[in-house]
């Protein structure tokens, strides 16, 4: 059952991204493209999708864990640091690049195009590489 309510939500989550656009590179970074061809429906997007998780949470979160899960899986710390605000800033200039993130890229194999392919296997690789870097940087005399 908790492979099914994966597979499900997944789905709805893909089939809301390819609806909005978001698989679509060009729409992404035309909604970048402020002083150029903007195009703001993507904001709409991204109001939608507060809409819908801010109540989400907060009728989920008053339960003690999820139906499929021993716990919830949340941050353990609020804290602002500069792996969090790098890791951001370079996911932003990726999707700001590419037109793609993570989430649009995904649905977005389902067309085949070349880019998303490239995208997703670059994703990956970088995976790799960071895994690698953190192991790396764990074993440094340095970061103990």
């Amino acid at each position: 059952m908790r492979l099914l309510s994966a597979l499900l939500i997944g789905l709805i989550f893909g089939i809301g991204i390819a609806t909005s656009g978001m698989i679509n590179p060009a729409k992404v970074l035309n909604f970048f493209d402020i002083a150029g061809n903007w195009d703001p429906s993507l904001a709409f997007v991204m109001g939608g999708a507060l809409a819908v998780a801010i109540p989400g949470y907060r009728l989920v979160l008053v339960r003690k864990a999820p139906r499929f899960e021993p716990k919830f899986q949340l941050p353990d710390t609020k804290l602002i640091d500069v792996k969090l605000v790098s890791g951001s800033g370079l996911f932003g200039i990726g999707w700001g690049i590419a037109g793609f993130c993570p989430g649009g890229a995904l649905p977005a194999l389902g067309t085949l195009r070349p880019e998303a392919l490239a995208f997703v296997a670059s994703m990956i690789l970088g995976l790799f590489i960071a895994r690698g870097l953190k192991a790396l940087a764990a074993r440094s005399p340095q970061s103990a």
